[in-house]
């Protein structure tokens, strides 16, 4: 299985200080003062603009990013999280409401409008089963994204994103690395 491997640096466009590392960060600050860019060499990453993997989440793939903020990262990154390769199928029972209430549909493939696909127009828990996925506020996989690796998930909201309202979803494929 091959590792990821990305490179953090201390100011925008790869300047001052960097850590590197193949693993998750849950903070940051142990190894640089603050962190606004980063190079992915190998792998998938999420960065998270909290420490612990909360707060804006951003998925980031072989390549540069040259400024957090363009990431949509409201404050520098905080922790990391490794994303590992998955091979096999993917399956993931969405939710309408916590705690597995409400509608309940079962995904093997991604998901670009939940509203048109299912007529759901809330998802607020969810069970992965099997592989990793992201999942993003608006349809056609755009706006604020969090990752799902396989456990339940009986409450959004307690993870933090409170109000927070997801559309589509969407596998992480060996195409992303």
């Amino acid at each position: 299985m091959t590792m990821g491997k990305i490179i953090f640096y201390e100011d925008r466009n790869f300047q001052g200080r960097s850590y590197e590392t193949s693993s998750d960060c849950s903070d940051m600050s142990s190894y640089l003062s603050r962190c606004h860019s980063c190079k992915v060499e190998s792998g998938c990453f999420m960065v998270y603009d909290c420490n612990n993997y909360m707060g804006n989440q951003y998925f980031v793939r072989r390549g540069e990013y040259s400024d957090y903020q363009r990431m949509g990262m409201s404050d520098c990154i905080k922790s990391c999280r490794m994303i590992p390769m998955h091979k096999g199928q993917f399956r993931m029972r969405i939710h309408e409401k916590e705690n597995f209430g409400g509608q309940m549909h079962e995904l093997m493939d991604d998901c670009d409008n939940m509203m048109d696909r299912y007529h759901m127009n809330e998802c607020q828990s969810c069970n992965v089963m099997d592989g990793h996925w992201l999942m993003y506020e608006q349809p056609q996989y755009k706006g604020k994204m969090m990752y799902l690796r396989p456990g339940e998930y009986k409450s959004f909201r307690d993870m933090g994103m409170s109000g927070q309202r997801f559309m589509s979803m969407k596998r992480i494929m060996d195409s992303c690395y």
